[in-house]
């Protein structure tokens, strides 16, 4: 009953991709150039193949919470041993440390999202050299020889954030970046650029999240510009301390907030009008789906060829109140 289970499983999100893919490939392209050889005869027990999901999420951050639990998840679904690496503080050095003794343990796959190409491009090129297949998730890099990248559309994502916030007023934006040299978040604060013009849109980098540092350094941001009239965070810890930031400062009248990413709070915020919408990468999938290429490549030698996207979708007030509850067990 298990194996059938599993079966289904795979066969079900071979078919969700084959249908979120803008294009299919021969059967002659279904293995990207490079790319390693299984590491498990497709015949093997599932409970044989060990997948490493590393990242240098912090273990406060309600999104890469949401993409650990669709990672474990799937683990559990296909009877496949899968570990999560975070980290205390968003740490590129230490998480190329992390990779590096994740590929000395020599894992069935590994999947990492890539914040900085230049600083993980050469440690991920050594796991695809070691032989480990490789699934990037959050960002549009996909290093060579890597299986597929997995999420949403960063610049996409920004570009229709911009646009809705201009559409409901807004002339002077602050994209907040909470992590600088996280070339994904800059997208976003680009696409937001080209979508709100003729409006104005600064980013700017917040990175703590102290509550009380994070309020001044917007707090003066907002005094230092008076016209500024709207805010879009980077993701739903800023998004929380924002709404606090505003209601302190008394600009809740004056601007606007939108944010990236879901959480509980995000949602009912949202559903009270105080947010007026998130974009969101359906994170869940950025965890679980991966799991379920690996698996697929090493018993089956079969893997999506390329970008296999998960967003962006927009979360407006007619939408929140039905994702609330989704949101607070943990899977969006």
């Amino acid at each position: 009953m298990r194996a059938a289970k599993q079966q289904a499983l795979l066969l079900a999100a071979s078919l969700v991709v084959a249908a979120c893919q803008a294009a299919v490939p021969s059967p002659s392209a279904a293995l990207p150039s490079g790319s390693a050889a299984p590491t498990v005869a497709p015949t093997g027990a599932p409970s044989a193949i060990s997948i490493v999901v590393v990242t240098t999420s912090q273990p406060n951050d309600p999104f890469w919470n949401v993409v650990k639990r669709g990672a474990m998840d799937a683990g559990i679904d296909l009877g496949v041993n899968v570990q999560y690496i975070g980290s205390e503080t968003f740490d590129l050095t230490k998480m190329v440390q992390n990779m590096e003794a994740t590929i000395a343990s020599d894992p069935s796959g590994i999947v990492i999202p890539i914040y900085d190409l230049s600083v993980l491009g050469p440690v991920i090129q050594r796991a695809v050299d070691a032989g480990i297949p490789i699934v990037e998730i959050g960002s549009a890099d996909m290093p060579k020889g890597s299986l597929a990248t997995v999420g949403s559309n960063d610049y996409e994502a920004g570009k229709i954030a911009g646009q809705r916030i201009a559409e409901a007023g807004a002339t002077n934006i602050i994209c907040i970046n909470a992590e600088p040299g996280n070339t994904g978040l800059e997208e976003r604060c680009r696409g937001m650029t080209d979508g709100a013009a003729p409006a104005k849109v600064v980013q700017k980098a917040i990175t703590s999240v102290d509550p009380a540092a994070y309020q001044q350094q917007l707090t003066a941001a907002l005094r230092e510009d008076p016209t500024v009239d709207a805010v879009i965070t980077s993701g739903p810890v800023e998004a929380t301390l924002t709404m606090q930031a505003l209601a302190d400062g008394d600009f809740t009248d004056t601007v606007k907030l939108a944010t990236f990413d879901l959480s509980p709070e995000v949602l009912t915020a949202i559903d009270e009008g105080t947010i007026l919408f998130a974009l969101d990468q359906q994170q869940y999938l950025m965890g679980y789906l991966p799991v379920v290429f690996i698996t697929n490549y090493v018993r089956y030698l079969v893997s999506p060829v390329g970008r296999v996207l998960t967003g962006p979708g927009v979360v407006t007030k007619a939408d929140a109140a039905r994702i609330i509850e989704l949101s607070a067990a943990g899977v969006r």
